[in-house]
C-alpha cells in the first residue's frame, strides 16, 4: 500500500526531505499523519522521523534555507521543529525507551526503524511511509487493523500501559475514532485491570484526553465502555451510566438540529446535571475558567423559555448548549448562528431625557430592556420610543 499525496507545501517539504536524506532512507513520514491519510481522514500535524541526530537535523534544515526552532526539552527527546509553508513540522530522531515510570520515559537514540516503531502505543500509530515512493512500512499489522477498524496495543497491552498510563484513555479515544464494534478484548481487559494507574496522572492530562475523546465523531460508545468497565471510577467517579445516557441524548439532539458536536457541551451532558457539583469536578480537572463558566451556564437552572432572549442573556453558544441539553432541537436550531443585537438605548440617552444619573437610570434601562425583549428585539426607532415612554413616566411628563 502507498500513501496518498501529502497535501502540504510541496516545495518546502521536498527541500526538507532532500536535506534529511529521505531518498536514502534517512527520513520518513510517521505516526498520526500516515494513519489519517490511509484512513481517508483529514490530516493533522505532519511528523517526520529520521536516523539523523538532532544537531545534524538543525544544520541540514538551516542549510536548506528553512526556519528551525527547538527547546532544551525537545532536543533532549530528539525533536526539532521546522517551518514549512507557515506550518510547524516536528522532526524527531529515532528513539528507544531506556526506562519508563508510567508518566514519562528516558530515551536513547537509535538508527533502528522497527525499534522506534515498537515504542509507540498502537499498531495503527506505528506506521511510517517513504517520502519518495509513498510505500508504507508496517511492522506490527497496523494496516490490517486500520482496515478492520481494530485498535490494538503493540505487544503486551498491560506492559504498554505500565510504560505510560495515559494510554488507557488514548485507547478509548482511538477506538471511538477508528474502531468498529466492541473494543479489542485484550486491550479492553488491560485497560479495565489497570484503571487505577490513572490516579498517577495529572488531572490536566486526564482532562485533555477526555476533551479530545468527546470532540470526536463517535464518543458515546467508548464512554459507555469505559463506564461499564469501571475505567473512569478511580479518577472521575461522578461520571456514571446516567451521564452516558445524557451524552447519547445530546449527540442525537445535535444531529437532529444539524449542529456540530462540541466537546465542552458533551462534557456538560456527561457530568452530573447539577451546576455546583459539575463545577467542583471541573475544578479538580483544572479546566480553564472559560470552560468552567460555559459548563455552569449550560447546567444552571433558568426559567427563561424564549430561545432568542436566552441567547441574549447567556450568549448564543451557551444558549444552544442549554437548549440541546434540554432536548429542544428546534429552538436550538433556530438560534444557532444568530447574533443577538445590542440594546439600541444607552444610559446616557436616558439622562438626556431628564433622568438623574445613577440608580434611577439603571432601573429605567432595565425596564426599557425588558419591554424591548418582550417585543422580540424591535428596531432602534421602537427602542427609542420605549425609552421616551419610560422616561416620561419617571419624570412625570406626559
Amino acid at each position: 500500500m502507498t500513501l496518498p499525496p501529502a497535501g502540504w507545501d510541496a516545495d518546502g517539504l521536498a527541500r526538507l526531505m532532500a536535506a534529511l536524506g529521505g531518498a536514502d532512507g534517512q527520513a520518513r513520514y510517521v505516526g498520526g499523519w500516515v494513519r489519517d491519510a490511509l484512513a481517508g481522514a483529514p490530516p493533522g500535524d505532519l511528523d517526520i522521523a529520521t536516523s539523523l541526530a538532532p544537531a545534524e537535523v538543525i544544520a541540514r534544515a538551516e542549510a536548506a534555507g528553512l526556519s528551525v526552532w527547538s527547546s532544551a526539552s525537545g532536543l533532549q527527546h530528539g525533536t526539532v521543529g521546522v517551518v514549512i509553508g507557515g506550518k510547524g513540522v516536528e522532526v524527531t530522531t529515532l528513539r528507544r525507551d531506556v526506562t519508563t515510570d508510567g508518566r514519562r520515559a528516558t530515551i536513547a537514540f537509535t538508527d533502528d526503524w522497527r525499534e522506534d516503531a515498537a515504542r509507540r502505543d498502537f499498531t495503527i500509530n506505528a506506521l511510517s511511509a517513504d517520502p519518495v515512493t509513498g510505500s508504507v512500512h508496517d511492522y506490527f499489522g497496523g494496516l490490517a487493523d486500520l482496515a478492520a477498524g481494530r485498535v490494538r496495543f503493540i505487544g503486551d497491552a498491560r506492559a504498554r500501559i505500565a510504560e505510560d498510563h495515559l494510554r488507557i484513555l488514548r485507547f478509548f479515544r482511538f477506538h471511538a475514532r477508528f474502531g468498529n464494534g466492541a473494543p479489542d478484548d485484550e486491550a479492553y481487559a488491560a485497560c479495565t485491570a489497570r484503571a487505577n494507574d490513572l490516579m498517577a496522572l495529572s488531572r490536566e492530562r486526564i482532562a485533555d484526553e477526555l476533551i479530545k475523546l468527546l470532540g470526536g465523531p463517535r464518543p458515546a460508545g467508548a464512554i459507555r465502555s469505559m463506564i461499564d468497565g469501571g475505567v473512569l471510577k478511580p479518577v472521575l467517579p461522578d461520571i456514571d451510566a446516567d451521564g452516558a445516557a445524557r451524552l447519547e441524548a445530546l449527540i442525537a439532539a445535535e444531529g437532529a438540529a444539524g449542529i456540530a458536536g462540541d466537546a465542552v457541551r458533551r462534557l456538560a451532558a456527561l457530568l452530573p446535571a447539577d451546576a455546583a457539583r459539575a463545577d467542583l469536578i471541573a475544578a479538580r480537572l483544572k479546566l480553564s475558567n472559560a470552560i468552567r463558566k460555559r459548563l455552569g451556564a449550560a447546567l444552571a437552572s433558568n426559567a427563561e423559555a424564549r430561545p432568542r432572549v436566552l441567547a441574549y442573556r447567556l450568549g448564543p453558544v451557551s444558549a444552544v448548549d442549554r437548549l440541546l441539553l434540554a432536548g429542544q432541537v428546534d429552538a436550538a436550531a433556530a438560534i444557532h448562528g444568530w447574533t443577538p443585537p445590542r440594546l439600541p438605548v444607552s444610559g446616557g440617552e436616558l439622562v438626556a431625557r431628564g433622568l438623574d444619573a445613577g440608580p434611577v437610570v439603571a432601573r429605567a434601562l432595565r425596564e426599557v430592556e425588558t419591554i424591548w425583549l418582550d417585543e422580540d428585539f424591535p428596531d432602534a426607532a421602537r427602542a427609542r420610543a420605549i425609552a421616551d415612554q419610560v422616561a416620561a413616566r419617571l419624570t412625570g411628563g406626559a
